[in-house]
């Protein structure tokens, strides 16, 4: 059983960065489709970024793109998310994913192995 920890998060102020981190265990990454996603108060949950286990293709939410990078790194069995030039929307807890499902990325619904979340809050 895959199991995902994220870390990372925190308070940052308008314009900065922060790096979020998912360690996975119990099964190795590479054979994942993997992404993170994230939900602020009172609003669903919204996508934000992924790698497919195909080919390796990188997606990115419109609202991030140039400004976050979704990696891996197969030694560590982790995952990260870089994040620059933070704005105070971006501001919501971030969870990681992983699936296996041959549809990867193109279904969001189909991730079913998820982190526990970490807090990123943008505010001077």
């Amino acid at each position: 059983q895959l199991q995902l920890v994220e870390s990372g998060g925190g308070l940052v102020q308008p314009g900065g960065s922060l790096r979020l981190s998912c360690a996975a265990s119990g099964d190795t990454l590479d054979s994942y489709s993997i992404g993170w996603f994230r939900q602020a108060p009172g609003k669903e949950r919204e996508g934000v970024s992924c790698i497919n286990n195909i080919g390796g293709i990188t997606k990115y939410g419109d609202s991030v793109k140039g400004r976050f990078t979704v990696s891996r790194d197969s030694a560590k069995n982790t995952m990260y998310l870089q994040m620059n030039r933070l704005k105070p929307e971006d501001t919501a807890v971030y969870y990681c994913a992983a699936t296996n499902s041959v549809f990867g990325c193109s279904d969001p619904s189909g991730f079913d192995n998820w982190g526990q979340g970490t807090q990123v809050t943008v505010s001077s």
